[in-house]
């Protein structure tokens, strides 16, 4: 068995679809790779990404898919140093900082809705993936570098975020080579001179933005105030700092945006669910002035959206790796010490097995329709299970809740014939290559 197929797949844009059609033909457990296993039933979860049992060692993240200074991070470090910065992390996380935030969401939220009207105005369609996008980066710059990146203020990309969306594929390509002998040399040799010369400037603009926000002489309630802290008890060393902030400006940023663009884009083109949701949303605000972090967490309706939205269009459609530490049990397989282990979302969230009609947009599915009272609901877990599941889960679903409930408040939303097959046209890496999304926006009050 070769490398070379599972390589193709990875980088061909359509390596979930591939995983798709294994797991269809050969079961709930394929060998994907000479030493990798994918998992594709529910309790995977548990088994594979899950809190140990019966004395079992964890399945640590895989070392070669975390090179460099993804070592340094919460999602790409080892057990003890995950332990370590998970619990620094934790404060800027919980619910009494959320609220101490909000002013922050609040700001750019409105910015956007006012930036939306002004580039609707016309009747023209609007691209909702570079506004979300906007909106997202915007705020986690605010909360983590302590200013924004102003691209709503500038309707522009800032150069930073410019670069992360560049090189998403080539992302892949690499990340395809690591189980290949010498592949930091070939990594290295095939690195174009202006993507070092990117990579680069990437990392000293966040030294500099870094530098900046640990000069703050006043506290601010944000993601990197128990981090700086820490730091300066010597808990926390500088590549660490360093890392956290970059791997929280991604992942408080971009899967939001993406989660969101889904949404909108399913939203758009089933109308009936549309309404609903729309109708939930004025029974329970007198004006939009109510519509804030904690208030929009009443929403049920608008929680099984994002959440069936999430199943259809998983922010993160394939695997991050673990692997085996030492030989054992996963669910009722004997697995060998050092096996590559991974569950895709994609695959398992689509497969009929688990999901009756699975590939519709059902919200209800969500809130005890008798219809799908048979649906796996345990096999969606887009923020993963266990010790390392996503520190902003419910960060994450408020934001977005706050985000939809206001478009939806000031808008109503229409597809542009140009994007009517714009899930189609998706390609993913580890991340989603997005086409454009063209959205017609009209203000509530023109209707």
């Amino acid at each position: 068995m070769t490398q070379i197929p599972f390589s193709l797949a990875w980088t061909s844009g359509a390596g979930h679809k591939k995983i798709y059609d294994l797991h269809q033909i050969y079961g709930d457990i394929v060998r994907v790779a000479p030493n990798e296993l994918s998992f594709g039933y529910p309790e995977a979860w548990e088994d594979v990404m899950g809190h140990r049992k019966r004395g079992q060692a964890e399945n640590g993240k895989d070392p070669d898919f975390w090179r460099g200074n993804d070592i340094y991070t919460l999602v790409g470090s080892d057990r003890e140093r995950h332990s370590r910065l998970r619990k620094i992390l934790s404060h800027g996380f919980s619910a009494q900082a959320m609220m101490e935030q909000q002013p922050v969401f609040q700001r750019y939220v409105n910015i956007m809705m006012k930036k939306l009207r002004e580039a609707s105005s016309g009747g023209q369609s609007v691209e909702m993936t570079r506004w979300l996008n906007w909106a997202t980066f915007d705020m986690a710059g605010d909360l983590i570098f302590g200013e924004s990146f102003d691209c709503l203020g500038k309707a522009h990309y800032h150069p930073w975020v410019k670069l992360l969306y560049k090189h998403i594929e080539g992302f892949a390509v690499s990340t395809a080579l690591i189980r290949y002998p010498f592949a930091d040399a070939i990594i290295k040799l095939m690195t174009p001179k202006h993507v070092a010369q990117d990579i680069k400037a990437h990392s000293d603009f966040t030294k500099a933005q870094v530098g900046k926000r640990m000069a703050y002489e006043n506290p601010r309630p944000d993601f990197m105030e128990s981090m700086i802290r820490a730091y300066e008890r010597g808990q926390v060393n500088h590549a660490e700092l360093l890392a956290n902030a970059h791997n929280l400006i991604i992942g408080g940023s971009e899967t939001t945006a993406t989660t969101l663009a889904g949404t909108i884009y399913l939203l758009a083109t089933h109308r009936p669910i549309l309404t609903k949701l729309y109708a939930e949303i004025k029974e329970s605000f007198q004006n939009e002035k109510e519509i804030d972090l904690l208030s929009v967490q009443k929403l049920e309706y608008m929680f099984a959206v994002l959440h069936e939205g999430l199943r259809v269009y998983p922010a993160v459609p394939a695997a991050i790796p673990r692997k085996t530490s030492e030989a054992g049990m996963i669910g009722n397989h004997y697995v060998p010490a050092n096996t590559v282990v991974s569950i895709w979302p994609w695959p398992m969230f689509h497969n009929p097995k688990f999901f009756k009609d699975a590939e519709s947009f059902v919200p209800e599915r969500w809130l005890g329709d008798p219809k799908y009272e048979e649906d796996k609901r345990v096999a969606v877990q887009p923020f993963s299970v266990g010790p390392r599941n996503c520190i902003g889960k419910n960060l994450a679903y408020a934001e977005m809740r706050l985000i939809l409930a206001k478009l939806i408040w000031n808008f109503d939303i229409a597809i542009d014939p140009r994007s009517e097959e714009w899930l189609e046209k998706n390609t993913a890496f580890l991340l989603w290559e997005k086409p454009d999304l063209w959205i017609r926006l009209t203000p509530r009050s023109d209707l």
